[in-house]
């Protein structure tokens, strides 16, 4: 039993050893934050450009789906089926904002920037090679002279 549980601790700490688990903390941090980067911006921006067509806070949108959709004030309860429609609106925008921030701003200034590296390693290597071939053609040439100058002595 305690050969075990000291192999399940020995792999659970290659696990947290691993380069991978501090990446992902790293990145369940930085997106901890940039929630409310997001958050601010669907407050500050999108919410007050929806409300020059209707309401500024979204999550105001709802439709009822039966009536009587009031809260009953003896109990506190709703009476009626309420769809809140505009918290999913809501979401779905901060959703969509994240993805093309993260999109815009991360993913694809980093692709651009690897094919750029790849491009130039592509490039160091076709000179590496064009001087590996030029080199093997000078010792060709060399080994050539050699048995020319044997062959003649």
């Amino acid at each position: 039993m305690s050969e075990k549980k000291a192999g399940l601790l020995e792999g659970f700490k290659a696990f947290l050893t691993r380069g991978n688990v501090i990446d992902l903390a790293v990145a369940v941090v930085i997106g901890a934050a940039f929630t409310n980067v997001v958050n601010a911006v669907v407050k500050g921006i999108i919410n007050p450009v929806v409300g020059a067509f209707g309401t500024q806070d979204l999550e105001k949108y709802r439709s009822c789906l039966r009536s009587p959709c009031a809260v009953d004030p003896e109990t506190g309860r709703m009476d009626g089926i309420e769809i809140l429609w505009g918290s999913v609106l809501s979401a779905t925008v901060s959703f969509l904002i994240t993805g093309a921030v993260v999109y815009f701003l991360m993913v694809l200034p980093m692709a651009k920037y690897l094919a750029r590296r790849a491009a130039a390693q592509a490039a160091k290597e076709g000179v590496r090679e064009t001087l590996e071939v030029s080199e093997l053609e000078v010792l060709k040439e060399i080994r050539d002279a050699l048995v020319a100058q044997r062959g003649q002595a």
